[in-house]
């Protein structure tokens, strides 16, 4: 018993700041409002003294430009550039305005800051307080020195993750933030910083891309269902027919294993952007392929690959089995020659054949195996920005989506990035970046948790 007290004792994180403010005594508490004064009542004079200086920089940020980006944060800008006549000159002058996008993203920033100091401030009362324990223990307050060494020891895991967690925070999480906000703002072509101001608009924004009625809704239920179509075709398609083809490999009466494999290893070998781009300019009107077709007398006219919606949709869809059965190949390959000869040799015995095997053996096993990875595929596919951008970039030029802003074979991944990149209207590409992230989401964790993978891990052991 006192060994397992001793040990509790070693570990001051296990305390909680409501314990350390109901039971702490003077100084404990005095750290709520000077941080660090529990430290330095302690002995801990240098570690203290670091929590004080915190407290003061995160004061003086507050009041030299915290308190400015909070208020910009709200306001996103009231100033606009105007034309100003300066009669010293005998000339008109552009006066700078506000800049809206700078305002929101220090206003975000600011806030982090926030959070990080909440943080900090936390983790000074409960060493304060961990530090009362230790006195009322008589026990030694820890140095500097032991401190140091304990991060490098004990703690070592907070030392390595520290700088890989604020790089995520802001490289990652900070520009998600930013990115999500500007869906509820009017940031479009006609409200560019720092010419022009963006405001709030709440969920305005929404409602029109939701909307089937307005020109953005239209687009977007039409761009969402051939998403959908894409995904799930580009998904099982290439399951099932590289499923297929790696039987077909495995075959005890099949020759040249090796070969085969080499052969489909081989085409992955050659960067998937190669080989988009090389399909695109062979299936041009006098591409490759159209051309040779017409010198064999095949065809009288060129084939509509690009330039008609049904045509450029079904190449899309061909073409990416070319470039992704040779994954799922690899994928299934090692699964199959997993599967127990046993269950086969019964199946062939009860005078099953092929076809029923297959369907009640090969298949119900590789889907139990490989549907985490199925699902991953799926949600990759609904974002597979380069297969349909490489190949068509969103066209045939039947474009009629919102202004010519999509084609009939954008995904909304791709016409998310036409209407930031091309026609400046991040407030719609943020909202449907949301959209997707949810659609995703939702259908990621739903489908996962229905299927026997997660339900029953142990069905086929």
């Amino acid at each position: 018993m006192r060994a397992k007290k001793l040990k509790v004792k070693e570990f001051p994180d296990v305390i909680t700041v409501r314990e350390s403010l109901k039971k702490g005594d003077l100084a404990t508490r005095l750290s709520c409002v000077i941080m660090g004064a529990g430290n330095i009542r302690r002995g801990q004079v240098v570690k203290g003294l670091l929590f004080l200086a915190a407290e003061i920089i995160y004061i003086l940020f507050m009041i030299v430009i915290g308190s400015g980006a909070l208020a910009g944060l709200v306001t996103l800008g009231t100033q606009t550039t105007q034309e100003v006549f300066n009669e010293s000159k005998q000339l008109y002058e552009y006066v700078q305005g506000d800049n809206s996008m700078l305002f929101l993203l220090y206003g975000i920033a600011t806030i982090f800051v926030t959070i990080g100091f909440f943080i900090l401030w936390r983790v000074n009362i409960k060493s304060a307080y961990a530090q009362q324990k230790k006195a009322e223990e008589n026990r030694p307050a820890a140095t500097l020195k032991e401190d140091i060494k304990s991060l490098f020891d004990k703690r070592l895991n907070t030392t390595l993750l520290f700088l890989p967690v604020m790089c995520i925070v802001i490289f990652t999480i900070l520009p998600l933030v930013f990115m999500i906000c500007m869906a509820f703002t009017n940031y479009d072509r006609n409200h560019q910083p720092p010419g022009q101001l963006f405001d709030w608009v709440g969920l305005v924004n929404f409602e029109k891309i939701l909307d089937t009625g307005s020109g953005l809704g239209y687009a977007f239920w039409h761009i969402l269902g051939w998403t959908f179509v894409w995904a799930v075709a580009a998904t099982f398609l290439n399951y099932l027919l590289g499923m297929i083809m790696a039987m077909i490999i495995n075959w005890k009466e099949t020759r040249l294993k090796s070969f085969w494999r080499f052969v489909f290893v081989l085409s992955i070998a050659v960067p998937q952007f190669v080989s988009l781009l090389v399909m695109r300019t062979m299936l041009q009107e006098q591409g490759a392929i159209n051309v040779l077709l017409q010198n064999l007398g095949l065809i009288d006219s060129p084939l509509p690959f690009w330039t008609n919606t049904t045509w450029a949709r079904v190449t899309i869809i061909v073409v990416n089995l070319w470039i992704g059965i040779p994954f799922t190949i690899l994928q299934v390959t090692g699964i199959l020659q997993n599967i127990p000869a046993e269950l086969y040799e019964s199946a062939k015995i009860d005078g099953a054949g092929p076809v029923t095997i297959f369907f009640k053996i090969t298949l119900p096993y590789m889907l139990f195996v490989t549907t985490p990875y199925l699902i991953t595929q799926f949600i990759g596919n609904i974002n597979n920005f380069n297969v349909i951008y490489l190949l068509t970039e969103g066209k045939p030029a039947t474009m009629d989506y919102f202004n010519g802003t999509a084609g009939k074979t954008d995904l909304l991944v791709t016409w998310l990035y036409k209407l930031t990149i091309d026609f400046n209207d991040y407030n719609y590409g943020a909202v449907i970046g949301i959209l997707v992230f949810i659609i995703c989401a939702v259908l990621a964790l739903v489908t996962y948790r229905r299927t026997g993978s997660y339900k029953d891990e142990e069905g086929f052991q």
